[in-house]
């Protein structure tokens, strides 16, 4: 029983990972497809996303599974409980993806209004982290992720400015509006991968250590002890 147990936990891990994987994968291409401006391209995540609502949905009946019959304890317990968050949060990447690829259509047709420079970016940022964010939580490695969730910082000053140049643009001529908007809403999505994998983040953090650290709250628990 205890044999089976562990190869169902590993199962579970391979599962994240190979949404995770897909989750990344769905958001380069629909950057891709954004600098390409490659309609067919940014089509094609549609079905990349169906992919990640199965697995999401397969994780929740493996959960389920080892919730009913295995009633685990401790860290494994957190560990199942903390899987079924995660791959809702992934479920979330893919959605951000389409949504990049939806805008990425759009403006396939439409003159480029720039250079993309800091959206691409933003990508390869968002992106990494949520892959160490899921390789942390895998490994049950506190520190690395705590160095990511750090990392979130600099996604938000760069979507930041990137909202900057593009209300100069949208100020200075207005028939630039529509797809700086657009811009202005790819960023804000992979502003949220970012949150999405600082998410995860702190899921490996409490599934390593017990300790909570959303909204700084092991800071202030530090403070409150000092």
């Amino acid at each position: 029983m205890e044999r089976h147990f562990e190869r169902e936990i590993d199962a579970l891990k391979a599962q994240l990972l190979l949404m995770g994987g897909r989750a990344e994968q769905i958001v380069r291409k629909s950057i891709d497809a954004l600098v390409r401006r490659d309609a067919e391209l940014a089509s094609s995540t549609f079905l990349d996303d169906k992919q990640i609502d199965r697995l999401e949905i397969d994780i929740e009946e493996r959960c389920i599974r080892l919730f009913a019959l295995q009633q685990p304890l401790a860290t494994d317990l957190r560990f199942i409980m903390s899987a079924l968050k995660i791959s809702n949060d992934l479920e979330r990447v893919g959605d951000h993806g389409v949504n990049i690829a939806q805008s990425a259509v759009r403006l396939a047709a439409e003159p480029m209004l720039k250079p993309l420079v800091d959206i691409p970016r933003m990508a390869d940022l968002a992106t990494s982290m949520l892959h160490d964010a899921l390789d942390a939580y895998v490994r049950r490695d506190p520190e690395t992720a705590r160095r990511l969730c750090r990392r979130d910082d600099e996604v938000d000053n760069l979507n930041r400015q990137v909202f900057r140049e593009l209300l100069s643009y949208m100020i200075e001529s207005p028939s630039t509006i529509t797809r700086a908007m657009e811009l202005v809403l790819v960023a804000r999505n992979l502003e949220r991968v970012a949150d999405l994998a600082t998410n995860i983040g702190e899921d490996a953090v409490y599934l390593a250590e017990g300790k909570q650290i959303k909204h700084h709250f092991e800071d202030r628990s530090a403070s409150a002890a000092g």
